[in-house]
């Protein structure tokens, strides 16, 4: 009996994978890993080198931005066990913060860490690599730059300044207005004077605001001297710290302006070029995981940090209508920028192209927002 029980699973596990191996033949494997290949026949060995590089930047070391940019250089000095060793400089340290793109393209830093939209001077088509008005949220930057060709499109971009480039940090979406007068229809923002700088700051003066791009560390003496009535600046979790909920009343959302605050890491690109093959590879999944950690990082902050927003300020959602309203006058300032800015058009597609192929998951997908259980059954299905 024994032996005829061990014959039929024999048999049955036989059938089983048969079936497995008839079934995977069907069709082709649906995608894979490009990297695998070259993983599994390394060419090249450990450097012996010790190399010490200078990272600049915009960030102060008050900001959580500069915390993302040291973690970068943390993970690549214990990858590397300290064989490339990148010293950060904050703002003003080694070179002024808005002069950190001009000191690494030339050479006079190695790397720099930056939200892009502060190049738009240079080319205006950097802002679509930081955020873009209703645009991608954290998901699509990621899968647009990983997998879409946004990676390509960042390089090429950064290239043409001797530089090569890595996404290197992923903020989340930012709050809306901090302000002292509550808006939530369209005409509400008529005549509000708002810091905010970038593109909304275009979208926003077009719909009758009075619009001005305020360094950070100008924002709370103007809000709190009534010189603006409004100021966004970043995610909760950055904006607890400068205590704009001790001088505003209200908290107006979403933050349509970036609905995913995307970073970047810039090296010189004689520099790199000269980076032992082993040291490029760990500087590359070193950015990687910057890129994971700083949006899990920041995002659990800042919820914290709005329990505490909510302790001082209303928090006032914009109407729908407002919202639509909003969208439809992005997407006419957007049409105008691809038609006056060729590497925008490029970019701005790219993206576009992507949201479209993906919004048949995103709609599939939506219904099972994780939000507690009470607000779900209440009706509240989706983010």
């Amino acid at each position: 009996m024994k032996k005829v029980l061990t014959l039929i699973i024999a048999c049955l596990i036989t059938v089983t994978l048969a079936a497995g191996s008839s079934f995977a033949g069907k069709r082709e494997k649906f995608g894979e890993d490009p990297r695998h290949k070259t993983a599994k026949r390394v060419s090249f060995k450990p450097s012996d080198k010790k190399i010490r590089w200078k990272m600049v930047m915009p960030w102060s070391k008050g900001l959580l931005f500069y915390d993302i940019a040291v973690h970068f250089t943390d993970s690549v000095r214990l990858a590397s066990a300290g064989r490339l060793d990148i010293k950060p400089f904050s703002a003003g340290e080694l070179v002024p913060a808005m002069q950190s793109f001009d000191a690494v393209s030339k050479g006079s830093a190695q790397v720099g860490h930056d939200w892009p939209g502060y190049w738009k001077g240079k080319n205006e088509a950097f802002v679509a690599f930081g955020d873009v008005p209703f645009g991608l949220d954290p998901e699509g930057y990621n899968v647009w730059l990983y997998e879409q060709g946004g990676i390509e499109l960042l390089q090429e971009l950064y290239g043409k300044f001797n530089l090569y480039a890595l996404p290197g940090g992923q903020t989340g979406q930012d709050m809306g207005l901090f302000s002292n007068k509550k808006a939530t229809k369209m005409e509400d923002f008529k005549g509000l004077r708002i810091r905010t700088p970038g593109w909304y700051m275009d979208i926003m003066n077009s719909l009758g605001a009075s619009v001005s791009p305020l360094p950070g560390g100008e924002v709370y003496l103007a809000l709190e001297r009534g010189v603006i009535d409004a100021a966004e600046f970043s995610a909760p979790a950055i904006n607890y710290p400068m205590g704009f909920d001790d001088i505003t009343k209200y908290a107006i959302q979403p933050g349509v302006h970036q609905p995913g605050g995307q970073c970047n890491l810039f090296f010189n690109m004689d520099a790199w070029n000269k980076l032992p093959e082993d040291l490029k590879y760990i500087v590359k999944i070193c950015a990687k995981e910057t890129q994971l950690w700083s949006l899990t990082w920041i995002n659990n902050l800042n919820s914290k940090a709005m329990e505490k927003f909510k302790e001082k300020v209303e928090i006032v959602q914009m109407e729908k209508e407002t919202l639509i309203q909003f969208r439809k006058t992005t997407q006419a300032y957007l049409e105008t920028l691809k038609e006056k800015y060729p590497d925008v058009k490029k970019v701005l597609e790219s993206q576009e192209k992507f949201k479209q192929e993906y919004s048949v998951w995103r709609k599939a997908k939506s219904g099972v927002a994780p939000w507690p259980y009470e607000t779900y059954i209440s009706g509240e299905i989706s983010q």
